[in-house]
């Protein structure tokens, strides 16, 4: 079985490889390690290969990991659904980016928290660019009339957009998606909107990061291709 060692430098040269066919550098992208059901000790070992930014996608689990971690990572991404009663429990944690802020709903009931705590917080706007009914987020039609009310709450800093691609065996079927939101990207980017300031566009998962990465994506969220097959129940 290859170690996380062997499939980070097989990921990563994948990486660089599809950047180097779109005229593109390996440093405008991060890579967030998705270690959710993946024990404190293999995150560590993640975190000592080089990895630099982690991603959970339960706040609980998130609590039970992170302040056991002896070597911390630059940057911990929330990347799941967000739960209003489990928001003061995230920002415990100091989150560097919230990739799923997906109503406006709960971007109010952040930025009622943050303001109690008198913080700032970088959030990413998730879109269901897919329309899949099983997925969370805002639609591609309301998402531009969101991120501006959005942009209105002070303690909220919109930094981009996020969205989960078609779940398909064939890659390409998901590039129609990423694309459309690299469209909506630059298209809010050209209007100014005050407090808003677009430089994350997370699109890419371990099954279709290459088409991700075609499209403009500048932020991957990898998990199965660095760790393996997850084992819910695994996280102590």
């Amino acid at each position: 079985m290859p170690s996380i060692a062997d499939n980070l430098n097989r990921e990563r040269k994948k990486i660089e490889q599809t950047l180097q066919r779109c005229g593109r550098t390996a440093s405008e992208v991060t890579l967030v390690a998705v270690t959710k059901t993946h024990p404190v000790e293999v995150v560590e070992e993640a975190l000592r290969l080089g990895i630099r930014h982690i991603g959970e996608n339960k706040v609980q689990e998130a609590l039970r990991k992170i302040p056991l971690l002896s070597v911390p990572p630059q940057g911990f991404h929330f990347i799941g659904h967000l739960q209003s009663n489990k928001i003061n429990n995230l920002l415990s944690l100091n989150p560097l980016l919230i990739h799923s802020v997906d109503s406006l709903h709960i971007a109010r009931e952040l930025n009622r928290s943050l303001g109690r705590k008198n913080l700032i917080q970088d959030i990413l706007v998730q879109v269901n660019t897919t329309a899949e009914t099983s997925k969370s987020g805002v639609s591609l039609a309301n998402a531009e009339e969101m991120i501006w009310q959005i942009a209105a709450l002070p303690c909220l800093r919109v930094r981009g957009l996020m969205t989960i691609g078609l779940m398909s065996i064939d890659a390409e079927r998901t590039r129609p998606y990423f694309r459309q939101l690299r469209e909506l990207f630059d298209q809010l980017s050209r209007q100014n909107i005050p407090g808003v300031e677009l430089k994350h566009l997370s699109m890419g998962m371990s099954d279709d990061f290459e088409v991700a990465l075609e499209e403009g994506s500048n932020m991957l969220r990898l998990g199965s291709a660095l760790f393996g097959q997850r084992t819910p129940g695994g996280a102590q």
